[in-house]
This record gives structure tokens, sequence and C-alpha cells, in this order.
């Protein structure tokens, strides 16, 4: 069976997995490290492109021996090399795709360049190994999406957001209420003392006739909540704190479960996946069950691990193409707007 080294860089976090797996069989991923750089960054409010670059330049090194390690293989086991190659930070994606580059005309081995989206989409799968037809939601810091997927390589852009991303809204609303950086775990947290009825925020465009998102509408409706409540001040009372961050998070989720299994019935899926690191919030996985359950749909979410950004999902979705006998050129570039799907 293949093995495959991945890598991950497209924004903050250095990946480095290692996955061994056979055509339409479960992956195994044999190690997978991630050094994160939420630390680094929360004291800017989001994340500094320079020192993201920076820092993956200097843990990358050590996360490529450490999976060696732990996976017990040596550099001449490894049969293919993957990096992300966008969308991203391109100082970032310059960074692993390059490495992995070079580690694959070293080795003289195949290098196969990801779609960082196309990772998410594919990492509800990993333990299956089948890609079976579904809608897919990919909802994360920087995007939010619904695709129409027919099998690996095979998807339709259904709809995407208009503005903000569900997870930049998170982090932005959060920015608003005083709370640290990264906002959507932060939200989560406190929104589990509040009431999602408290504050009547809107849901945009659930009447409208595309699956496209928009959250700027929402967000700004927390902000006049703030101005009108604490016209002084424009910050929240500590005790009002709960009850914002419930009724905005629900406000979130209700769009995505709404929009999400409209897409379904639109496409004939009787399957959604649920992918991206917003995917990890434990309210928006309780509705997406219960509205799928309720509507007879498959619900298929990825492993908490696998949900935020990680090589592992980079890895399965190059295993996926290395079975197809597929590869990149060594002179593939990084694409920071890299498209995944057709509309």
């Amino acid at each position: 069976m293949p093995i495959i080294l991945a890598i991950e860089s497209s924004c903050d976090e250095t990946a480095v997995a290692i996955l061994r797996g056979r055509p339409g069989g479960p992956a195994a991923i044999l190690a997978s490290e991630i050094a994160s750089q939420i630390e680094l960054h929360r004291v800017y409010g989001g994340v500094v492109p320079e020192l993201a670059s920076r820092n993956h330049s200097l843990h990358l090194r050590p996360l490529v021996e450490q999976v060696l390690e732990h996976a017990g293989v040596t550099v001449e086991d490894i049969d293919a090399y993957s990096a992300t190659s966008g969308p991203g930070l391109a100082s970032s994606l310059l960074v692993g795709a390059t490495a992995a580059k070079a580690m694959a005309a070293a080795a003289g081995r195949p290098f196969l360049a990801i779609n960082h989206l196309e990772g998410h989409l594919l990492s509800p799968f990993v333990g299956l190994g089948e890609v079976p037809p579904h809608v897919a939601l990919i909802v994360s810091g920087g995007h939010t999406l619904l695709l129409d997927v027919e099998g690996p390589g095979r998807y339709r852009k259904l709809g995407t957001t208009r503005d903000d991303a569900a997870g930049e809204a998170f982090d932005k609303v959060a920015k608003m209420l005083g709370l640290p950086y990264p906002g959507g775990p932060e939200i989560e947290k406190t929104a589990m003392g509040g009431r999602p009825t408290a504050f009547d925020f809107p849901r945009s465009m659930l009447k409208d006739r595309s699956f496209d998102f928009s959250f700027s509408g929402l967000k700004t409706a927390v902000l006049y909540t703030l101005t009108d409540r604490h016209p002084e001040s424009g910050t929240p009372r500590p005790e009002d704190l709960p009850d914002l961050c419930a009724s905005f998070q629900q406000a979130v989720i209700d769009v995505l479960v709404t929009k999400t299994l409209k897409a379904a019935r639109h496409a004939g899926r009787g399957t959604i996946a649920l992918s991206g690191g917003v995917s990890l919030n434990s309210t928006l996985r309780r509705d997406f069950q219960r509205a799928c359950e309720q509507a007879g749909y498959r619900l298929l979410t990825a492993d908490p691990g696998l949900c935020t950004d990680n090589a592992a999902m980079i890895g399965f979705a190059a295993l996926l193409r290395h079975a197809e006998g597929r590869s990149s050129p060594l002179s593939e570039p990084i694409d920071p707007n890299l498209p995944l799907a057709r509309p």
C-alpha cells in the first residue's frame, strides 16, 4: 500500500502527516503532528502573514523528523510527497509546497499539489475510504462553501459566502465583545451559559433562492445592539455576554443548517458531510444531527482532530489522487485564490 507524506501550511498551522492506504479502503494515519501558532498571533487579534511564514520555516523540519520517527518509516519508504498549494496566505503556502517539492525531487518520487478546501471536504471520509455522492458544507475561518459532490475530484459549487465567512464572523464578533482570538471557541464557551433567544438577530438570505450565505448583516446587528445598550462604552456588561454569544451563535447555526438541507433537497443527495474548523462547534453538530434525523439525511462529520487545519486531510486527498496515477509537476505554482469547483 502506498505511503504519502503530506504538508499543510496554508495559514498559521504548520502540519505534517504520513498516511498509508489502498484504493477504495480507509486510510491509516501513521503519524500526524501540528505546530500551532495561536498564542503567537493572539496578541495581534489575528494572523500576521510574515510571522506565520517565518514560523513555518522554523517548525517544518522538526515536524518532518517527528512524523517519520512516530510512523516508523524512513524517507525511502515514502511513495509520494504532497502539500497544500492553495488557497491561503502566499508566503505560508510557499514554505510547505517548496519543502515537499524538494523532498520529492531529492527522493525521485511524485509530488501532488492539493487544494486546501478539498482536504477539508474529504476529511469526513478518511476512515471510510470511499467518497459517495453527497452535499458538503465546508465552514471555517476563511470559507463557507456548499458543494454537490459526485465523487473525488467531481465537485459543483452550489453556494458560498458573499461577504464574511462564518468563522470570520465569529472572530469579528468575539473582538467586539472583548473576547480573545480565535473567536469561535471563545464564543461557544461563553454561550454555554446563555439564552439563544435573548436577542433577535437576523438570519440573512434564508428566503433567498440561492444557496449563498451572508453574515455581514448579522455582525452589524451585534454592533448596533452593543451601541444601543451601551452607548458610552460600546462594550457589553459581563452579565450580558452569555446571552449575546448564544444568540449570535444560534443565528449563524440556523442559517448554516437551513441552507445546507435546502441544498441537499435540491441536489437530490441523501448524505450531508460537514467539515472545517467551525464544524467543531458542539451546538452546530447537535443541531445538524437533529435536523438530518428529522429530514431523513445521513450526516457525516470529520473526527475532531481533522476539523481544523491539518496535514492528514491533505494526505488523504493525495492518496486518492495517487491511486488514480496522477501527480503534479514540480513547476506547479501555489495559488492563494485557488478555486475548488466549477459553479
